[in-house]
This record gives structure tokens, sequence and C-alpha cells, in this order.
């Protein structure tokens, strides 16, 4: 359950969370943690999910790469061995050769400039270069990759955080209606694909629209864009 603690702006401590108590405390955007004090560094809305997790909410677009995150990107420029990967922040993440399922200096991986890439951030650090990868911990590389055909568009930081929420129903409700096939990052950047254009078209209406529609009323939403494609064909 997540629970509302009202509106917090940057530089407002939090004196809802106690460092000192011996429960694990887990900071998420928004906050930042200075000695025993834990401070907002964006306006939003303070929430908390139990038992002990924090973030502050806001409708952001600028991304701030996070460590352990899954992005969608554009491959932009070849540097070497490297490749460079607009994914929203200021500047862009390196992605090695190295870093896709059985790649080696003789079966270098075919990503070409302009190419969408789904990856995970391995280096993310305020100091340093966002790093990219696109396998997991076992080197396999699972849904991460190059991404082919399909469309991509950009959202609220906000939208995505919701859209991934294991509470928000709106993709099952969606698949029910349409199949297609989705990678959402958490930068704002969705990839979607859907067996026509007209259908890949609906549901990134879809999507956009959620951000603004009440979950009790998702269910009527898929069926009003189910049913306007059938008088459509």
């Amino acid at each position: 359950m997540i629970i509302s603690m009202g509106v917090v702006l940057p530089g407002d401590a939090i004196q809802e969370i106690d460092l000192k108590s011996n429960v694990k405390i887990i900071l998420g955007p928004g906050l930042r943690r200075d000695g025993e004090k834990v401070y907002a560094c964006k306006a939003g809305v303070l929430l908390k999910k139990e038992p002990k997790t924090f973030w502050v909410d806001n409708h952001q677009k600028r991304y701030n790469a996070v460590k352990g995150e899954n992005v969608v990107g554009v491959v932009t420029q070849k540097a070497g061995d490297y490749f460079k990967v607009d994914i929203g922040t200021s500047e862009p993440a390196s992605l090695s050769y190295l870093a896709f399922e059985n790649a080696t200096k003789k079966n270098r991986p075919n990503v070409k400039v302009g190419d969408a890439v789904y990856a995970k951030l391995l280096v993310a650090n305020k100091d340093m270069e966002p790093e990219l990868v696109c396998v997991d911990s076992h080197g396999r590389k699972g849904k991460l990759g190059v991404i082919e055909e399909g469309f991509i568009f950009t959202c609220s930081l906000h939208l995505v955080r919701r859209i991934l929420n294991k509470d928000c129903p709106l993709l099952e409700l969606l698949a029910n209606e349409i199949p297609f096939e989705v990678a959402a990052g958490m930068n704002g950047k969705i990839w979607i694909q859907a067996n026509s254009t007209k259908e890949t078209i609906a549901v990134g209406n879809a999507l956009l629209a959620t951000e603004y529609t009440t979950d009790d009323n998702l269910k009527r939403m898929c069926k009003n864009v189910s049913a306007l494609l059938a008088c459509k064909m």
C-alpha cells in the first residue's frame, strides 16, 4: 500500500524518516541523505510504501540516471569499441560492444547509429558517464538488446512508474483487447509494437491517457480503444 505524506519542496528536511532505527530504509528518487538526516531534492508529493520505502513523485521529464534501471535509448555515435546512446540524461551513456550476449572481438553485435536499444544502467554516478549493458547478471540478454521496428515515444517519468507498478492493471487490460509488445524505460521512453500501425498508435494513445485516468476507469478506456479500432477496420 502506498501512502501520501504531503507535498515537499527542495531543501525540506523529511522528519518522518528516522535513519537511526534498526529497520532498513530505502530512499527513492527525489530524496538525498546528508549525515543522519534526509532532505528532498525536488518538488512533489512524498510517498511511502510499507515497510520503509520513500520517494518523491512528480511529473518530471528530465531523467537522472539510476543504477540498475532499464532504459530505452537511441544510438547516436560509434566511438572505437563503444557506442554513445541518448537516454535523456545531460550526457550520452556509453555501451560497449562486449555488453551484449555472446559478444566477442570476432563476433561483434550488429548495432548501427540510429538503432534503438533496451538496456540496463550498470554505472550511474553524478561524477561519471552513465554506462549501459544489454545483458543481465548471468550474461543473458533476456528482453534487453537492439529494438527493431515498433514505435518509441516520450512521456513523463511519473507515467512510466505508474505503468510499471504491479498494482496498475493497465497492461493486462489492454493486452486483453489488443495484442502488443512493450518495453518501458525508466527514463520516460516507451517502445511499443502491435500488429498494425493503427493498433500501435491506439496503444500509444492509451498509455499516454493513463496518466490522467483513474484505475477504476482504465477498463472502460481499454474497451473504448478496442471498439474504436473495430469500427475503423
